[in-house]
């Protein structure tokens, strides 16, 4: 029998408001534990709250930029459950009227493009940090009362990989709409997984496990993996499959029980007695929609028709908000886009990966990038000297034409001096040049790198290429 996966993610993005939901308190990260709290996200007795009108902005801007309907009227409610970083024993959030409805994201698969359901998305506040260490656990309220959006997808992905590619499409979308810095590190972006299989053809839902403690997209996509092959394992032995909690253990890289699955009768929801409806007008949704920047999809399809790229080119460069406005700083200096691509997908990323490093860390400027193809460009040097230029660059952020000049790797253009160096090697090579004569044109590919190897990389390619062929035709 054959199986497959329904897969389901509720993704959690801190907002990026200055201020607390509830309060005026700083939404800072870090800061020595509990000073970052007052009363209110204390939940001291008394202390009443009230709702930070830029949270509902942000919440409606991730809706717009996300396709969803905004709901008019809505309340927020209590969730009851007890645990030692809620405060107040109840978080405010939002249950049967949710901020945003019926939304999607696309995401490019083998097949083409599918469009991956968004159920709701709703405003509520985070939950302090439970801190365990040898002599006890303590509690970091510093974290209590920032806002969140919590993103809750349809169970419309059947892949690891789709979950992932759906992770960062939305990661890119609120990172362009700057509703959210998205840092996992920090925990500003947190995602859990509902999984259930079920055989191949059937219309119904399996038994769905939620997966938590996943800090990477990667090890959303190893959890999930494994989820869905242990729950197949044990349906095939007979084995029911039970609702729960479970986590991700990334050392063992398995999934393991946390809790049974509450349901939602188990936090006991009401309104929020403290506080009123919340009501947005046209005029409200108009104006945040006005605030929406060009988002990935359009950049995307403006990087194809306007700069020539290639699909895979223009996808990788919108990845990342980040990314896509150093390709652009760097066509705004002057190099063009085809070049600035090139360069950004080659050397740059390849540097910061073997580095583990983001754009964002980058000492390269976009000026100083574009003024080292420009430099290769104009033939001042040469394209192996240019990676070489550009070590120098990614360690020292320095101006190209400084470590150009200091360092003596200005491109050879003399006819007479490269001539010399040709046949040099032509002399030291006798019977690569008798492969040439006997018509094995490898023979010249072996040639010109010698030339190049000789004159330390700084020969001009053209000039040596064509000194090559009329040498080795003299002999």
């Amino acid at each position: 029998m054959e199986f497959e996966a329904i897969i389901g993610l509720e993704v959690h993005a801190e907002l990026s408001t200055k201020t607390k939901i509830y309060c005026g308190c700083t939404t800072e990260f870090g800061g020595e534990q509990n000073t970052h709290c007052c009363p209110v996200c204390m939940g001291l007795p008394g202390a009443l709250p009230v709702l930070n009108k830029e949270v509902v902005t942000y919440a409606m801007k991730a809706g717009l930029a996300l396709n969803c309907e905004i709901n008019k009227e809505t309340y927020m409610a209590r969730k009851n459950y007890f645990y030692p970083d809620c405060p107040k024993n109840y978080q405010i959030t939002q249950d049967e009227t949710p901020l945003c409805t019926n939304g999607y994201i696309e995401i490019t698969t083998d097949e083409g493009v599918k469009r991956i359901g968004i159920q709701r998305i709703h405003i509520e506040e985070d939950a302090g940090k439970a801190l365990h260490r040898e002599d006890g656990t303590y509690v970091d309220f510093n974290r209590s009362g920032v806002p969140l959006i919590e993103i809750v997808s349809k169970p419309d992905m059947r892949t690891p990989q789709e979950a992932k590619m759906y992770l960062e499409n939305l990661k890119a979308i609120l990172q362009y709409t700057e509703v959210s810095d998205c840092k996992m590190e920090e925990g500003s972006l947190r995602c859990d997984a509902n999984v259930s299989v079920r055989p191949k053809g059937s219309t119904e839902f399996g038994v769905k496990t939620e997966i938590k403690n996943m800090n990477s997209f990667k090890a959303v996509e190893k959890a999930i993996e494994y989820e869905i092959k242990r729950q197949i394992e044990a349906i095939k032995r007979g084995e029911k499959i039970v609702q729960e909690t479970r986590r991700w253990d990334e050392a063992k890289g398995e999934t393991v029980v946390m809790r049974s699955k509450e349901e939602a009768h188990d936090y006991r929801y009401f309104p929020e007695p403290d506080m009123v409806y919340l009501v947005v007008d046209d005029a409200w949704i108009e104006n945040v929609k006005n605030t929406l920047p060009e988002l990935p999809d359009k950049k995307r399809a403006r990087y194809i028709s306007e700069y020539g790229l290639p699909e895979y080119d223009a996808s990788i460069l919108t990845s990342s908000k980040a990314l896509a406005v150093y390709f652009e700083d760097v066509v705004k200096e002057g190099a063009s886009p085809k070049d600035a691509s090139n360069w950004i997908m080659g050397e740059v990323l390849r540097t910061l990966n073997d580095r583990e490093m983001s754009i964002e860390d980058i000492k390269v400027q976009p000026k100083h990038l574009a003024k080292l193809i420009e430099l290769i460009n104009n033939g001042t040097i040469t394209g192996t000297i240019a990676k070489k230029v550009f070590k120098d660059m990614f360690e020292s952020g320095d101006d190209p034409e400084k470590i150009v000049k200091e360092k003596g790797m200005v491109q050879i253009s003399d006819e007479n001096a490269i001539r010399d160096i040709v046949n040099k090697v032509l002399d030291e090579n006798p019977q690569s040049v008798a492969d040439y004569k006997a018509g094995k044109t490898k023979a010249m590919g072996f040639i010109v790198g010698q030339v190049m190897k000789a004159s330390k990389g700084k020969a001009n390619p053209q000039l040596v290429n064509k000194l090559v062929e009329e040498e080795l035709q003299k002999r």
